[in-house]
């Protein structure tokens, strides 16, 4: 979604009835404005609402107050709210706003702030994930709304949140994996640093999508055809998490429908975003995913992204006199906005008037360099090939992605990030691998060949010539179009394969958006999985290959052997069914495509566990340059007789290797036979870095009252978060397939 272009489209404000007439007369009319007493000579004339020595509640009502119904009604469009110096749009008029009200400007921003120039290319959120780290997040975000706010943006919509059901699905890159307490942890830390990093560069931060938003095929033509339990417990639960834990002023909802009905209309948004999940900011919507007036309104809808189609003072106003909407409505959808901006700090720090075109720096591209680092996970290392080593004298690279100049039109510009409708984000100071990995190499005396790949038998003579060979696979995907497979692009799978018939030392570097297939696994030594990495990519690749930092990087999606095995294997599952065919004619544009969540509660490393599938790498698996083992299990209280009572999980880490490293310790729950739960769930992390031979006690304290309802299942009958008495298995160790393992007894 492009948050910043501004596209009009000509509405007519027609002749209203008598009624309706009085009602747009009202809309035009300012009421005085009560000036401030001498005692608050801070505060503008004609502006009590500036003052900050009030409550952002008070603030917000004494606004509204002063305000027409019209200019109410300007902060349910975008751009009547964000631009208050302009009164007409299109063919829409709205009375002038009250004085001093800020400019807003939107900018997609999960990975890099899109749109203005020179800003840092960040890697894809789904490499932070790999991260494991809440820390790295928050930086991430500050350093990321530092950028926006100079650049002339103060709202991010971002960060993005999905649930990873669909590892084809074009913005799988964008999202933060497939576990919900991991993503709505990182959402949580990464809204924290752009709303709370830079205090005097205020920027709000915008959860999206909401809810259900799995696929982009077909997304404004589909329908997430879900139960309530999965709802709750799958989709809806990372929002809730990152609601929790950072306080998000704006939420997105999504194109798609949800249970036959469009997200940005559907109740859900009243009954779970606000009222379940305790969401207190406002929900906008995505650009053209407004499809009502009434229906959206009464949903729970408060802003209409970019122009007032919907949300126009001619459709709104009839909509009150047909009495299928209420002022009190508008006013409640008004205060949500104003209240938002508000407490975010956007009325009281204004925008550069002169925004900057260079507001990348180079701290922040060490933080780039930082989440590519941390975020790339070393997947297999073989006969330890990684790090290479000083009696390594000749490397032979090879693969367009490798290179800063292109090879049909393929480059190290084309990984940066993921793609939009297509074209790839423009990566305009990329760090090539080639160049930063044949500038570390020169540092011990060793010499880098380059060959991209474009013919095979001309790459494997290189590898072969070769002391080791390091092998670059690409896929591009992003917003628009969903991947076909898990293969690589460019012939990829082949390429790699030649490489490695032709040298035993292949070291195969992965810059994708998703899952591989990894056919040639086999052949290889060493496997690298980068994501997408930004900017940085090679200053990072080349620190990791040579181990001038440790791999810590570890998985945050499953990766399946093949599609067969994923948990949407079916065509009613994806791509969903038009007309019972998954194939929609062309012609057809309209008609709704039925996603049957068929899968229930089975989604990502639950559904392996579950149906005891072996993937090719399972949730939260990374190698590092070190070893770690896990001991000592202690469970405290062993037996839980108070529903509120924290659980504290104790284990000590050890590092067994010789050199320092980082692991993301990983606590695993499975809920008793009775609540019918698949598999085991995460329900706590924490990063641990220790030098060699060195141990440390670990302690993850398990919250039952927390937003990620750690020991709790949605029972469908009580409509309710129900812990069930029985035996809860703990399951500790640094990936899902945790063999330590303990159990407490919940009592009946």
């Amino acid at each position: 979604m492009i948050a910043n272009q501004h596209r009009r489209r000509v509405l007519r404000l027609v002749a209203p009835a008598a009624a309706l007439g009085a009602l747009v007369a009202g809309l035009l009319v300012t009421p005085a404005i009560a000036t401030p007493s001498a005692t608050s000579a801070r505060v503008p004339a004609g502006c009590p609402w500036m003052d900050t020595h009030e409550s952002s509640t008070k603030r917000a009502n004494q606004l509204l107050a002063a305000s027409t119904l019209g200019q109410k009604l300007r902060w349910l469009d975008e751009q009547a709210a964000n631009t208050p110096a302009q009164t007409t749009f299109g063919s829409v008029t709205y009375p002038a706003q009250v004085p001093c009200t800020p400019t807003v400007v939107y900018a997609d921003g999960p990975d890099l702030v899109r749109g203005p120039a020179g800003v840092t290319v960040f890697p894809a959120q789904l490499s932070l994930a790999s991260s494991f780290n809440t820390d790295l997040a928050y930086t991430k975000g500050k350093t990321q709304a530092d950028e926006a706010f100079r650049s002339g943006k103060n709202g991010l919509l971002a960060p993005g949140l999905a649930s990873g059901r669909v590892p084809l699905a074009g913005r799988t890159t964008d999202y933060l994996g497939e576990d919900s307490l991991l993503t709505g942890t990182l959402a949580g830390a990464l809204t924290n640093g752009i709303q709370k990093g830079n205090p005097s560069e205020p920027v709000m931060a915008v959860l999206k999508h909401y809810v259900a938003n799995e696929q982009e095929l077909d997304r404004q033509t589909s329908s997430s055809n879900i139960d309530g339990r999965t709802l709750r417990e799958v989709y809806n639960l990372p929002f809730q998490i990152a609601v929790a834990e950072g306080s998000p002023s704006g939420v997105m909802c999504s194109y798609n429908q949800v249970n036959g009905v469009y997200a940005c209309e559907n109740p859900i948004l009243n009954n779970l975003l606000k009222s379940a999940a305790g969401f207190d900011g406002y929900v906008v919507s995505d650009f053209g995913a407004v499809h009502s007036t009434a229906p959206s309104l009464n949903a729970g809808l408060d802003q209409e992204l970019n122009a007032p189609k919907f949300y126009n003072p001619t459709n709104i106003g009839a909509a009150i006199d047909s009495g299928a909407v209420t002022v009190a409505q508008i006013d409640k959808a008004a205060f949500r906005v104003v209240h938002a901006y508000i407490e975010a700090g956007l009325f009281d720090h204004p925008l550069p008037s002169t925004p900057s075109t260079s507001s990348s720096t180079d701290a922040h591209k060490a933080v780039a360099r930082q989440v590519a680092e941390q975020g790339s996970v070393l997947l297999q290392n073989t006969d330890s090939i990684l790090p290479l080593k000083k009696s390594v004298k000749t490397i032979a690279i090879i693969g367009p992605t490798a290179s800063a100049t292109p090879t049909n039109g393929v480059s190290a510009a084309t990984v940066c990030a993921m793609h939009n409708f297509g074209p790839a984000v423009a990566c305009p100071n990329v760090v090539a691998p080639l160049d930063a990995i044949t500038a570390r190499a020169a540092s011990v005396g060793a010499t880098v060949t380059f060959n991209n790949g474009a013919d095979p038998a001309a790459a494997a003579a290189a590898a072969k010539a070769a002391d080791v060979a390091i092998v670059f696979g690409y896929t591009t995907q992003g917003e628009g179009a969903d991947r076909a497979d898990l293969s690589l692009d460019g012939n990829g799978d082949a390429l790699i394969s030649a490489v490695a018939a032709a040298n035993a030392n292949t070291v195969a570097v992965l810059e994708t958006g998703t899952a591989t297939a990894m056919p040639w696994l086999g052949q290889v030594k060493g496997v690298v999985e980068a994501w997408y990495p930004g900017e940085q990519q090679g200053n990072a690749l080349a620190r990791l290959l040579y181990g001038d930092v440790n791999f810590s990087g570890h998985l945050p999606m499953t990766f399946p052997k093949s599609l067969a095995d994923t948990p949407t294997s079916t065509p009613a599952q994806y791509p969903g069914l038009v007309n019972g065919s998954p194939t929609r004619p062309a012609t057809d544009r309209t008609t709704i495509r039925q996603v049957a969540y068929s899968e229930g509660l089975a989604v990502g490393y639950k559904w392996y566990q579950s149906k005891n599938i072996e993937p090719l790498f399972p949730f939260g698996f990374g190698l590092s340059y070190t070893g770690f083992s896990f001991s000592k299990l202690q469970i405290t209280p062993a037996v839980q007789n108070n529903p509120d009572r924290k659980i504290t999980v104790s284990f000590t880490v050890k590092n067994t290797g010789t050199k320092a490293g980082s692991t993301p310790a990983q606590v695993y729950l499975t809920l008793p036979s009775s609540t019918g739960e698949p598999g085991q769930r995460l329900v706590g992390f924490d990063s641990v870095t220790l030098s060699p031979g060195a141990s440390k006690k670990v302690s993850v304290v398990i919250d039952p009252s927390a937003a990620n309802e750690p020991l709790s299942y949605w029972n469908t009958t009580s409509h309710a978060w129900e812990t069930a008495p029985g035996t809860y298995g703990v399951h500790v160790g640094d990936s899902s397939t945790a063999s330590l393992s303990a159990s407490f007894t919940v009592a009946g």
